[in-house]
């Protein structure tokens, strides 16, 4: 791809987050009247976010359409305020613009999905806690114990299937597990949009949604929704086949020196039960061989199940 086309790419994910953003915000929201005619489709019309942002009608509509790709930063906090954007949404839309201003092409090799020994060792330190490292895209890498085991229905998929996006919603024992699906899709989704909007020609994530695309209407719909969201930390409630209901904290963290690899924890207090069902995950899972990498091309593993039916 020439440096003008990667530009052009970006202006046009630059021009669909606004779409996106635009079709999200009613007059009412920005205190307008609702105006004369029947709307063709949802949200503001475009001279109404010209307006509010104050740039002429045809310099906004350039902007939708991946013409026009370098606003100024003042531009850029214009229409963030007239779009009710929230942080998370303001920044990625900061990225669009200084991804279309730059020159390099970029790799658009598929990033590596080797993990290191040292994150295995950190997996195994998290013990009886779950814990899994995932790719960019949320290929699962490596896991210990009670990693795999909390996803309940995820070992019988062969290890190269294994992507926590794919087995959210296409995977039917996770809607069961998931005490809170339909925000978790959304947050899930979100992440996903980040990485598509900061590198548009990510191979990897193309493949990704080219599948589950056609597969899935819910990840078709909020694909098109376009939020974007930062990963984040909180609590999540599972409701697990073996050791009952349980509600833990998560955190996601970034590991240095990797092409966009993380680790997920879900962590709960010595002492509680939730701590007892971790526990009691761990040792289920170390009695299943549930432990290490099982990704082809990544190190060895202690176990690696390559069986299994294929992915839905």
């Amino acid at each position: 791809m020439s440096s003008e086309e990667q530009r052009t790419e970006s202006g046009s994910e630059l021009g669909r987050f606004l779409r996106a953003r635009r079709a999200t915000v009613t007059t009412q929201d920005v205190g307008l009247p609702p105006g004369s005619g029947l709307r063709r489709t949802p949200g503001l019309r475009r001279e109404e976010v010209a307006s509010l942002a104050g740039v002429s009608i045809d310099y906004y509509a350039r902007l939708e359409r991946g013409i026009e790709t370098r606003p100024s930063p003042s531009v850029v906090d214009a229409l963030a305020r007239a779009l009710l954007m929230e942080n998370d949404e303001r920044e990625h839309m900061r990225n669009l613009v200084v991804r279309a201003a730059r020159t390099d092409t970029g790799c658009l090799a598929d990033p590596s999905t080797e993990v290191s020994h040292g994150t295995l060792l950190l997996l195994e330190s998290m013990r009886p806690n779950p814990a899994v490292a995932v790719s960019r895209i949320y290929d699962l890498l490596a896991w210990n114990p009670a990693g795999l085991r909390l996803l309940v229905g995820l070992d019988d998929w062969p290890a190269q299937e294994r992507n926590l996006v794919r087995y959210l919603f296409l995977h039917p024992a996770a809607r069961v597990l998931t005490g809170d699906w339909d925000n978790q899709a959304r947050d899930c989704v979100a992440n996903l949009q980040t990485l598509a909007g900061t590198d548009p020609g990510a191979p990897d994530l193309a493949r990704l949604v080219d599948e589950l695309v056609p597969q899935s209407s819910e990840f078709a719909r909020l694909w098109e929704r376009y939020d974007v969201k930062a990963h984040s930390c909180g609590r999540k409630t599972f409701h697990h086949s073996e050791v009952g209901d349980l509600t833990v904290a998560h955190q996601s963290m970034q590991l240095e020196g990797t092409p966009g690899h993380r680790v997920l924890m879900f962590f709960a207090e010595p002492g509680t039960p939730e701590h007892d069902a971790t526990a009691l995950l761990d040792l289920l899972g170390h009695e299943g061989g549930s432990k290490g990498a099982a990704r082809s091309g990544g190190p060895s593993a202690a176990t690696q199940d390559e069986t299994g039916p294929p992915s839905p």
